[in-house]
Parts: C-alpha cells; sequence; structure tokens
C-alpha cells in the first residue's frame, strides 16, 4: 500500500483554519514491496503500461520508468477497490483501461465488486456494480487476465468471475454487463477446501481473443477461455463470437491448469502456461504448451531441468510472454522457485530451446547470465543468510539470451506495509518495513525502540533499541523467545521498555533485564505509551478502561473514569512537553485527559478515531497540533486540530483517500522548524469521477467524565465548507528512503524483514 508524509510548513492567518491548503508527497522506499500480479502494455503505442497490485491499486507507466498510482482516491468507505483482480486495455485506444476490483470473494468483504472504466488513461473513472464479488487479494490473483476488449469490436469487452459466476460480456463498452450462459463452465478448483479463503473457487483464469478471425468492426469469432480446472477440460474455444463453446480438443488434463494464455498471431500459435495450483504460493507440477489453431496440434514446449543444469522441476510455471515483433520469441517463468532463485527463461525458436537468466555450475555455484542494477532500491541487494534471490518469486507477469540486465523499475509503486511511522524532533523520519510492528522514540528523542515480528525466526529476540536515531541497533537482550509482534513503548530517559506482545501479554524490563508479565494489564486488546517527561510514568488502555503506572510499568491502576462506549482502544498518543496530558483514540470515538486519566473529555463529533498522533504546533511555543485518522459528523478523513480539540480541519481530499483508515498509521514532526519531506519527482493522482473537493472545520461541543463528577458543556457547532469542481490531476511530490538494518528478506511479500527505513 502506498503511504504519504504529511510537510508540516503550513501557515494560517487567522485562527480557525477554513481552507487546509495541503501538499501530499508520495514516499519511495523503492523495490515495490508487494505483489503486482499482472502489468498490461498497450500494442498501439510504445510505453504505454499499467501494473495491477493485489492489495495496492492500479498503475500506469510514465516515460522515465517510474509510476503514477491511478487509485489513490479509494478510501475508508471503499476500501475494497485498492484489490485489482483484472485488468485490459483497449487495443485500439490506449487511453481506454478497464479494470475489475473488490478486495475479497468471501466474507471478509461485504461488497459486491465493480468494473471501473477510463477514458482517459485513468485520470477519471466511471463504476458499474457486479452482482457477485470480486477478489483481488484471492488465491489465483496472478493468473490472467480475466478482463479483454475484443481488438476489432472494442465496444465489446469480457470478463471472468470466480466463485461460479462464469463468463460475462458488455457490448458498451463496460457499462453494462450480461451473463454468457452458453459457456459450459464455471471452473471448480478450490485451492484447499479446509478454509473459507482458500475454498472459494478460483474461476475462470484468462481470456484471450483471436484477432486475426475477424476484421476490424465486427465481433471477434475466436475467443479463448481458460478455466481453473485440474483434471478435466480448462481450454475453452468459441469460434462464433460466444454464442457457442466447446473444449478444445487435445488439451492436457493433468496439471492443467492454465496460468496465461498469449496468441502468436504471425506464428497462427496460442500459448499457455499449466500448473497444478493456482498460486502465488503453490503450484509445482506444469507444463507450457503451444496449441496450432489450424491444425488443431498441441506441442509441449516446456523447459527442462537440464536447461539450467537442474535435476528436477519443483516450482511450475507462471508468466508468459510473446515477442510480437520477433515471431518466435517467447518468455515463460517460474512459479515458485523460492530457491535458490527465481528463474525466467527465453526461446528464439517457439520453444523448441530455451536459454535461463541462470543455471548451476558446480554446486552450490551459479552461473548467473545478467546484470545486476538495484540503483533506483538500493535495500534489495542486501541479501539475508540463506536468502539467495535476486529474480524474485511469484512471477506471474511478463511482457521479451544471456548478457541481459535486471533493473528494479518500481518507483512509483509502494506497496509497503506501514505498521508505524514516526518523526522525532531530532533525526529523521523512520518507518518500519514488513517484519517491524512498533517503532516509538523515548523522551530522549535519539532514542528509538523497535519491536519485531519475524515469523522465520521465532526464537530470536524481537526488540531492538537504537541510541543514534536508527543509524545503528542492538538487540534487547533481555527480550523472550518466541514473543512476538505487538506495540513497545519507552521510557523518556530510555532505560525501560514496556511491550503489549501479540499473545504472550505485556511485558516490561528495565536495562535489558530480562522481561517479566505485567499481571495488572489485560492479557489482549492492550494499548500502551510512554510519558515523553516523567521516566516513571506509563500509560495503557483497553476497552473502555485507562490504566496509570508511575513505578516504570512494573504495576498499572485503573482509572474509575472511563473511555464512555469504547470497546476497543485503537491508540495513545502524548504531549511530549507535559506529563499526564494523554489523548486516545477509540472504536467509540477522541478522549483527552489532562490529569493522568482522573477525568476524561469527549470530543464531540468523533464515532470513531482510528489512529492520533500529536505534532509540531500551529504558534511558537503553543499546544501541539492533533492529528487524527477517523470518523467526525459522518466525514471519514483525516483531521487536525490547533487548538486542543476545540475545532477540526479535514486534511484529506478527493483525490487521495489514504484506503482503509483503521490500517494507516501517522506521524508529525514534533520540531516547529523543521520540515521532514523533500522535493524529488512529481507524480499525477487521480480521482474516480468529478468531484468537489471539501475541507471543513468544525467547532465542537465536547462532554467531559472524571472519577466523580459528570459534567456537560455545550457550545456553538459552525461548520464551514468550500467546494471546488475539478477535472484536473493534483500535482503530488515524492521523497526517497534509505535502509538502515542487519539483513533483510527481500523478496518478502510486503518488505525487507527487520529493516527500518530513514526519510531524509
Amino acid at each position: 500500500m502506498r503511504h504519504s508524509i504529511l510537510s508540516l510548513a503550513i501557515v494560517a492567518a487567522s485562527s480557525l483554519l477554513i481552507n487546509a491548503s495541503m501538499t501530499w508527497k508520495q514516499v519511495r522506499v523503492g523495490g515495490g514491496q508487494g505483489f503486482v500480479p499482472g502489468i498490461v502494455f498497450c500494442p498501439k503505442t510504445k510505453g504505454v503500461a499499467y501494473a495491477r497490485t493485489d492489495i495496492g491499486g492500479l498503475y500506469k507507466l510514465n516515460s522515465d520508468d517510474s509510476w503514477t498510482p491511478l487509485t489513490d482516491w479509494v478510501g475508508t468507505n471503499n476500501w475494497h477497490d485498492w484489490g485489482v483482480d483484472a485488468l485490459a486495455v483497449d487495443p485500439t485506444d490506449c487511453n481506454k483501461v478497464y479494470i475489475a476490483v473488490g478486495m475479497y470473494s468471501i466474507s471478509w468483504d461485504p461488497n459486491v465488486g465493480s468494473i471501473l472504466r477510463s477514458t482517459d488513461g485513468g485520470s477519471t473513472w466511471s463504476e458499474t456494480k457486479l452482482t457477485f464479488k470480486v477478489g483481488g487479494n484471492m488465491p489465483g490473483r496472478g493468473i490472467g487476465e480475466r478482463l479483454s476488449v475484443d481488438p476489432n469490436s472494442p465496444n465489446i469487452i469480457y470478463f471472468g468471475a470466480r466463485s461460479g459466476n462464469g463468463l460475462w460480456k458488455s457490448t458498451d463498452s463496460g457499462a453494462t454487463w450480461s451473463k454468457v450462459s452458453a459457456f459450459p463452465s464455471t471452473g471448480t478448483y478450490v485451492q484447499d477446501a479446509s478454509s473459507e479463503y482458500t475454498a472459494d473457487p478460483v474461476g475462470l483464469a484468462s481470456i484471450t481473443v483471436d484477432a486475426s478471425s475477424s476484421s476490424s468492426g465486427q465481433a471477434t469469432k475466436r475467443i479463448f477461455v481458460g478455466v481453473a480446472n485440474v483434471g478435466t477440460s480448462s481450454v475453452f474455444v468459441s469460434n462464433d463470437a460466444g454464442a457457442t463453446w466447446s473444449a478444445v480438443s487435445g488439451q492436457p488434463t493433468t496439471n492443467n491448469l492454465p496460468h496465461k494464455g498469449v496468441i502468436s498471431p504471425s506464428e497462427g500459435l496460442l500459448y499457455i502456461s499449466f500448473n497444478n495450483n493456482a498460486g502465488p504460493y503453490d503450484g509445482t507440477l506444469s507444463t507450457v504448451q503451444k496449441y496450432n489453431i489450424s491444425s488443431g496440434v498441441w506441442t509441449d514446449i516446456t523447459p527442462k531441468p537440464s536447461d539450467y543444469n537442474g535435476s528436477d522441476q519443483y516450482y511450475g510455471w507462471g508468466g508468459l510472454a510473446v515477442d510480437l515483433q520477433k515471431p518466435g520469441t517467447i518468455m515463460v517463468a517460474n512459479l515458485n522457485s523460492w530457491w535458490p532463485d527465481g528463474n525466467i527463461f527465453r526461446s528464439t525458436d517457439s520453444g523448441k530451446t530455451w536459454s535461463p537468466l541462470w543455471a548451476w555450475a558446480s554446486y552450490p555455484n551459479i552461473n548467473r547470465y545478467y546484470k545486476y542494477d538495484v540503483s533506483l532500491a538500493p535495500w534489495i541487494g542486501v541479501v539475508q543468510s540463506g536468502d539467495t534471490k535476486q529474480i524474485g518469486q511469484m512471477i506471474e507477469s511478463l511482457d521479451s539470451v544471456h548478457n541481459v540486465t535486471l533493473k528494479s523499475l518500481a518507483q512509483g509503486i509502494e506497496e509497503s506495509a506501514v505498521q508505524a511511522l514516526i518523526s522525532p524532533p531530532t533525526g529523521h523520519i523512520l518507518s518500519p518495513a514488513c517484519g517491524v510492528t512498533s517503532l516509538v522514540w523515548a523522551g530522549v528523542p535519539t532514542t528509538i525502540l523497535r519491536i519485531g515480528n519475524d515469523g522465520s525466526n521465532l526464537n530470536g529476540k524481537q526488540v531492538a533499541i537504537s541510541t543514534n536515531s536508527g543509524s545503528t541497533w542492538s538487540v534487547d537482550s533481555g527480550a523472550w523467545d518466541y514473543a512476538v509482534a505487538g506495540k513497545g513503548a519507552i521510557s523518556a530517559q530510555g532505560d525501560v521498555v514496556l511491550w503489549a506482545t501479540s499473545a504472550n501479554g505485556t511485558l516490561v524490563s528495565r536495562y535489558t533485564n530480562n522481561f517479566s508479565l505485567v499481571s495488572s494489564l489485560p492479557t489482549s486488546g492492550v494499548q500502551i505509551a510512554s510519558d515523553k517527561v516523567n521516566n516513571a510514568v506509563f500509560y495503557a488502555a483497553a476497552g473502555n478502561k485507562f490504566y496509570l503506572s508511575k513505578d516504570f510499568a512494573v504495576t498499572f491502576s485503573a482509572s474509575s473514569a472511563t473511555l464512555g462506549s469504547s470497546t476497543t482502544t485503537k491508540g495513545i498518543t502524548v504531549n511530549v512537553k507535559t506529563t499526564g496530558d494523554v489523548w486516545v483514540s477509540t472504536d467509540a470515538g477522541l478522549f483527552h485527559t489532562v490529569n493522568n486519566g482522573t477525568s476524561f473529555t469527549q470530543i464531540t463529533g468523533f464515532t470513531v478515531a482510528y489512529s492520533v498522533s500529536t505534532g509540531a504546533s500551529k504558534t511558537t511555543g503553543g499546544y501541539p497540533s492533533v492529528y487524527v485518522f477517523g470518523t467526525h459528523n459522518t466525514n471519514s478523513g483525516l483531521w487536525r486540530s490547533d487548538d486542543q480539540g476545540s475545532t477540526w480541519t479535514r486534511l484529506d481530499d478527493a483525490s487521495h483517500g489514504f484506503g482503509s483508515q483503521e490500517a494507516n498509521t501517522s506521524t508529525t514532526s514534533t520540531s516547529a522548524t523543521t520540515t521532514k519531506s523533500s522535493s524529488m519527482t512529481t507524480s499525477s493522482s487521480t480521482t474516480k469521477t468529478t468531484s468537489s473537493s471539501t475541507t471543513t472545520t468544525t467547532k465542537s461541543s465536547s462532554t467531559t467524565t472524571s472519577s466523580s463528577i459528570k459534567t456537560t458543556t455545550t457550545t456553538t457547532t459552525t461548520t464551514k465548507t468550500s467546494s471546488s469542481t475539478t477535472t484536473t490531476k493534483s500535482s503530488t511530490t515524492t521523497t526517497t528512503a534509505t535502509a538502515t538494518g542487519t539483513g533483510a528478506c527481500h523478496y518478502c511479500q510486503c518488505g525487507g524483514i527487520g529493516y527500518t527505513y530513514v526519510f531524509n
């Protein structure tokens, strides 16, 4: 998922900020850091390509080989649109692009899927809701493409659905859809029937339209459809524009789930990569086949283990590409070669012989027939012990002999799973990659605590401390083995670590001694924070209870003042200058105390607050600004208050939805003189429809609760809104990041394990 950093150099002339003029900048970690299941080039114009991701939306290739995000408008109310399960580009008009969106085709996502269509290269979108779900993050998300535009009659589009919903067709460029009732198979393959996620039928796999079977202006007659079946027919053809269908004769019927189907028109061949499973994590037995369309002959052209001096074929086949300018030149990638590396094979004679990107020399040595350029993502060049991959794994998309150069060209595709984000008063902005779940700074801002979640090393220590702003790290030797993840807090002077683990309760340690259980806190659902001034003071919350410790987190006492009707505490942040001044975000709203939790003020207007942070004050010496991801007066977004919660300004806009707010983290600099982001490369952000941008400033009433009294004070509520209609792209800028750490699983799906990124 992509994330943004807020520039804090914001100046307002009046005490009530009516129009928040925000500049959002893409943070570029580099390397992509996620799964890109599909890349589709437009054959009409060189250099036009779109890339779909499983949970990070859609991107468009720029002339400098960077990528522009096209779905940053997706917000918390339509978070499922981040999942892109299929992608098609009109081969006659590169600005016309279609995507099938939806995150899960099971109960995890309550929403039906949609087909989104754009006629301006992704700047604006129109939506048609389907009657069933779409699964951009489901098994088999790398097969396809499931969407296809008829090249002879581009108003005709086909879509292959999951979950037994069959084949669908549109004759009005995606505005309306009808089911192709004559299509004979909906797909019976399930990855694993034992769990809901893997038991849903993968459905139709790919649609390949043979343009040579008709003339321009006529509906293409010959259409091939791959279906997720194993052990029975999986490739079907129509020769009458979809009116009737039949299984292609002679096709493989074992290990025969089709991943990719590509036609080489000048050869009259259909190339297909088959597998025994849908991927992306499974798939071991498979073949690569070519089908002669005129003669009806199938030929097995699978690269052999001997082609790379190997002894077996354990990895399956995924990505497949045909060079349309050089007939007979094809490339195929193995799907699940987790060790020693993925491999890509190239043939220039229609699959008779193959050349790999690497081959075994004498074990354990490898001959790598390529150069490796990681200049745009240096962190992927650091190889963790035992991890030899450079090419990668789960290779599902390809679009062309030895001595080639592999270069990271993922600039702008950012799916980093940002688990935490901090901006101490001194030093750098830091954010961990996948494998680090918590990052906090002490009252001494150069001292930083991080909590790890290295599932591959459960008997290792997951707590590390830096005393130089993240440049180097030391493992906390007192950390429990087998305890992982969760949230951390470090005392003002940096000598006490409090750790709310994922499954072992809340633990505490001082001076890196052995951690011990804090029995006075609940065993789960606990949020924690440390005071930045008083070294002995820690805070905790769970449900609607607030807890205080004054003895270095050894014991906690529950306050009799509650957090209203809260059932889940989302986060705690403190005023870094004042002891006892604490903000708590919950599923019931936002709460504030200035007396260590003796009493709380519930900030009226917030029905849910997913996260809260404090940052530099608007005026020198003033109260810190407060930032909240949440729903305020029915409007979900990112909010700021410069007056201790009396008034709130919405900071996001129609072009920046930030996906699911509950998954977001935010940080703001506590330094009033330093801006943490730097301008690099400008890119564009787009909107779903022509829409109005609204900024709201609300003056709120507040309710105060304490342990002895409950009073309500009401003030006038004023809402001011400015709106303007726009069809233009809003400019965004990027910052770059460097990584610090001790090795990384640099091809893990959401980034490097053990890495913390430093943004300069």
